[in-house]
């Protein structure tokens, strides 16, 4: 890699700069912590409890629900649905599926409990979940030996902790891929996100694709995760994104659930900057959100969007659609074109690969791991690549060692409607692989 720095920014500090030793001794702690019992933060999935005494398999899922942040409380519901259905037709390999839920209320805190209790009820591992606060969650699981399949992708740290098993590229995929993008096509771009330790690491990755087109890199706009309007931040991004003579510019919020606030704002702010336009990432924006302000003629069209897997109306997510059909049918936290609905149907078809590879044996949190580990090879059905997860993949140079799906789709809002903007996928390998800080 001669020429070439890896990456050393915020993106893989830990965020509060300890160094791997003294990490190692948090990791202890974290084995005598989740022995500890705990009541209250964590949920309890209606008619799918179960304990470690009898023939069945307990995982949890967990999501912030009810914040005024980012909440994903489809990735839990969904979770109880796939419960049903798996074990209205035998269960796990003929073992009951028994799926514990917790709320980890965007807090460090709230993290650390669903951890402990995933401890506590002798989870063999956690599924399809969502949480910034990987620091606070993963020692924990680390110390008791609990693999985290699936998480939404939102740290590094699930890119690193050897018992993380990703199943997509989460942030560093989606900005990478966005940013290659909107390099031909946009003059210059403003990043409005999150003034958070996981918004810290998006300004690296959008600007590693742009560089790499050639783009010089986005103007960093800081907001409040919880704000009620962007007034400010809208007006400033407008402002630089207007500033070029060459082709018009684009603004890219990446704000989560609040990323339908800041599109208020601005439209406001947007009447004097009529060119300017938007592109995200899925989970900042999907149909619903387009369809709330304004379709085809809201600010959203003609806007790049990438996502990790096909559009919604792919075939291949038939049998995650006749799963929420039977199972979940009426329950509107649940969207089949949810980010985080289709990371916990990939979560889960993971596990029942597991445990269909240990056949009669034992399931547990170990053995898990250790066909995680030895190399079985997981398919989605086309919804990804072929999954494995080694030390040895082609981003390990450069900091993430268990990213194994650097793929993205990329779609666009064309007549109010989010289709493919291109055929097939786009592997970000190697724009990450350049990714680099000043």
């Amino acid at each position: 890699m001669t020429g070439r720095r890896p990456i050393r920014s915020s993106f893989l500090r830990r965020p509060n700069g300890r160094s791997r030793a003294t990490r190692t001794g948090a990791l202890s702690a974290g084995a005598l912590v989740a022995c500890v019992s705990l009541a209250a933060g964590c949920g309890v999935v209606p008619g799918t409890t179960g304990g470690s005494g009898d023939d069945s398999i307990t995982v949890m899922t967990w999501a912030p629900q009810d914040t005024g942040a980012t909440n994903k409380p489809g990735m839990p519901a969904f979770a109880q649905a796939y419960a049903r259905w798996v074990n209205g037709s035998g269960g796990l390999g003929g073992r009951k599926l028994n799926v514990l839920t917790c709320n980890d209320h965007n807090d460090r805190v709230g993290a650390a409990k669903c951890a402990r209790r995933a401890v506590n009820e002798k989870a063999v591992a956690v599924v399809g979940s969502y949480s910034q606060h990987a620091d606070s969650f993963l020692p924990v699981l680390e110390g008791a030996g609990i693999p985290y399949i699936g998480g939404y992708g939102i740290t590094n740290t699930e890119f690193t902790s050897p018992l993380s098993y990703p199943v997509n590229g989460g942030q560093p995929a989606l900005l990478a891929g966005l940013g290659s993008a909107l390099a031909d096509s946009c003059g210059p771009v403003a990043l409005v996100r999150p003034d958070t330790i996981a918004g810290d690491q998006l300004p690296v990755l959008l600007d590693s694709g742009l560089t790499s087109g050639g783009h010089e890199p986005a103007l960093d706009q800081r907001a409040a995760e919880d704000a009620t309007e962007y007034g400010g931040q809208a007006e400033r991004a407008l402002e630089r994104a207007a500033d070029g003579t060459g082709d018009p510019g684009c603004v890219v919020p990446v704000l989560g659930d609040r990323t339908g606030t800041f599109m208020d704002s601005f439209r406001r702010a947007r009447e004097d900057h009529p060119d300017v336009r938007t592109a995200t990432v899925l989970g900042s924006v999907d149909q619903t959100t387009v369809n709330a302000s304004g379709g085809a003629s809201g600010p959203y069209e003609g806007a790049y969007v990438t996502s990790w897997y096909p559009e919604v109306d792919d075939p291949a997510w038939n049998t995650m659609k006749k799963v929420i059909s039977e199972e979940a049918f009426g329950d509107n936290d649940i969207d089949a074109a949810d980010a985080g609905v289709q990371t916990t149907w990939i979560a889960y078809t993971v596990l029942r690969k597991v445990v269909e590879s240990l056949g009669d044996g034992e399931v547990s949190a170990g053995t898990v791991r250790q066909a995680l580990d030895g190399g079985l090879e997981v398919g989605t059905g086309g919804l990804t690549p072929t999954l494995r997860w080694t030390f040895a993949d082609k981003l390990a140079s450069v900091g993430f060692p268990r990213l194994v799906n650097a793929d993205v789709t990329l779609q666009v809002v064309r007549e109010g409607r989010l289709v493919s903007a291109r055929q097939g996928t786009t592997d970000t390998t190697r724009t990450l692989q350049n990714a680099d800080v000043a």
